[in-house]
């Protein structure tokens, strides 16, 4: 059955049945076709930007190469151009979706998709639900960011209307809160609970304080998905037992979609019908059997050339074995771990709420390449910024009015301007620390 959400979409033109019928042909490939496939589809598409993307064909130079490893590997501020200057000559801004990263690895910007391609994510992502039973129209709870600005307030409201969700702002988990939203999610058929993992844990452990298991309160909870942070065995074990119900652990991005979903063997299993992808090591050598850099490449994206590109995690790719056919399986994966923000007032909120903060900044200016928030009080946050210019009053005015929104008033803030902000070993930075 089609949900009201894949109708809207296909009513805006993102062909649903089409996407499903190139997926299915994609899926029915035989293991040997399935690859050869791969291998064009990804020349295929570095072929198209070279001849029809200004921005990408700078990158390469003159000749286009003849071995793959010769293509450029980009990175997230290669793409901070202005989203004008990176898109495919045949798109500029029509035709297409056009969204922002979450800025939760401390590089935001503007990135676009042809609208096929973003079908197809959408019928991948339907694809990889009914593995365990459910669907996007499964009721659903969600523990997720919200924008307060009226407009796309209203906008994610009605999309969450259409998607059959309920959304609880992350903003504020404080035990008052907590008590109502599980009031609220145990008088409701929901079917799935979809969260930033760190929320979900924090969740988790208010039932578990309180000696509840959601399962036993909303008995059509089916599943638990967890999405953004990394969800180690320890994190997994809590939100179990709090909600009494299985974790499917979810692996995607804004600009490149589901790279990578769990099946019910708990291996994360690659999108490889949408996504080419190489691990590459130290001196950009690629690395088959230890973990490196997971550099990705979209097979679909005519928009915008994600091509070889650097999703800023570490992990390393295992082989297929005869359970899961073609999928090869992520493991070791390394990165967006956020602290949780504790407010003075006793409220709490995860680390992503700054990306509804600095969205501000991005939108506004364009200036801003990378940037970390570092807590040192309960009232104190350094904002450690690389941008092009200083920001204005303006803008810091604005970040004030956002906290004071999303956070709670009253709070400080510092901003330090640097050049460079020091990597982890795990290579990604993680835009949120809290020394409290």
């Amino acid at each position: 059955m089609t949900s009201l959400f894949m109708l809207a979409l296909q009513i805006k033109g993102f062909n649903i049945s089409s996407a499903r019928s190139r997926l299915k042909i994609i899926q029915s490939l035989s293991l040997d076709g399935f690859r050869d496939w791969q291998k064009k589809q990804k020349w295929k598409i570095a072929k198209y930007h070279y001849l029809n993307t200004d921005f990408y064909r700078k990158k390469i130079g003159r000749n286009f190469p003849d071995k793959w490893e010769d293509l450029p590997i980009l990175n997230k501020k290669d793409y901070q151009l202005g989203l004008e200057n990176v898109l495919s000559n045949e798109y500029k801004n029509k035709n297409i979706y056009i969204a922002n990263t979450s800025g939760s690895s401390g590089h935001p910007f503007y990135f676009a998709k042809n609208k096929s391609a973003h079908a197809l994510d959408w019928a991948l992502i339907e694809h990889r639900y009914n593995w365990h039973g459910i669907n996007l129209n499964s009721k659903q709870a969600r523990f997720y960011g919200m924008p307060l600005e009226k407009v796309s307030y209203y906008k994610e409201k009605l999309k969450d209307k259409i998607m059959n969700r309920m959304r609880f702002p992350i903003f504020d988990l404080s035990d008052k809160n907590l008590k109502h939203i599980i009031d609220t999610i145990t008088k409701s058929n929901i079917e799935i609970v979809y969260g930033y993992t760190n929320s979900l844990v924090l969740v988790a452990n208010y039932l578990l304080k309180n000696e509840l298991q959601l399962k036993e309160k909303c008995v059509s909870l089916k599943y638990c998905i967890s999405t953004a942070e990394l969800l180690t065995d320890e994190k997994r074990e809590i939100v179990t037992k709090g909600f009494g119900v299985p974790v499917i652990n979810e692996y995607g991005s804004s600009e490149t979609g589901l790279i990578a979903f769990e099946n019910a063997n708990k291996e994360l299993l690659l999108s490889e019908e949408t996504l080419y992808y190489e691990i590459i090591g130290n001196f950009n050598i690629k690395s088959h059997d230890s973990s490196g850099n997971i550099i990705l490449t979209d097979l679909d994206n005519k928009a915008m050339p994600f091509i070889r590109y650097n999703i800023g995690d570490i992990g390393s790719i295992r082989d297929k074995n005869k359970l899961n056919g073609k999928y090869k399986i992520l493991d070791n994966l390394l990165g967006r771990e956020n602290d949780m923000i504790l407010l003075p007032s006793g409220k709490k909120s995860p680390g992503l709420t700054f990306y509804y903060i600095s969205r501000s900044i991005l939108e506004s200016s364009g200036s801003l390449k990378e940037f970390i928030i570092r807590q040192t009080s309960k009232n104190t946050f350094i904002f450690d910024i690389v941008s092009d210019n200083d920001l204005s009053n303006k803008e810091i005015e604005k970040i004030k009015d956002k906290m004071d929104t999303y956070l709670e008033p009253g709070l400080k803030i510092i901003i330090n301007r640097v050049e460079l902000i020091n990597r982890p070993k795990s290579g990604k930075i993680k835009h949120f620390f809290s020394e409290v």
